[in-house]
């Protein structure tokens, strides 16, 4: 079924927007909308998956125990499974629009 990654962009202030766009066995892809949103302070995630992040639109900062990567449009990293990371970041002003891949080794 066609669709666009773009369609239905929900603009929340309060709430990010978690959309599956497709899940199997081993991977699993998803459309995050952020508006201003970040992790809480102390928070961190310690996924089972492996996560490969591409920032479609907007800005962000990823912090991980000894650095912070700053992500703007167009922009993709790889997060090996159990590393620490957080989200630090995202624009108030327009949305930030991630594609995030899951995947296991």
């Amino acid at each position: 079924m066609l669709s666009n990654i773009f369609k239905d962009i929900k603009i929340d202030n309060e709430n990010e927007q978690f959309i599956d766009l497709l899940k199997h066995e081993n991977v699993r892809i998803e459309r995050i909308v952020s508006n201003g949103q970040c992790s809480p302070i102390d928070f961190w995630y310690e996924q089972e998956e492996n996560e490969f992040v591409l920032l479609l639109k907007g800005e962000a900062i990823l912090e991980f125990e000894n650095k912070e990567v700053i992500l703007k449009e167009g922009d993709f990293i790889n997060i090996p499974s159990k590393q620490k990371h957080r989200v630090k970041y995202t624009s108030k002003e327009a949305p930030t629009i991630w594609l995030a891949v899951f995947y296991k080794d």
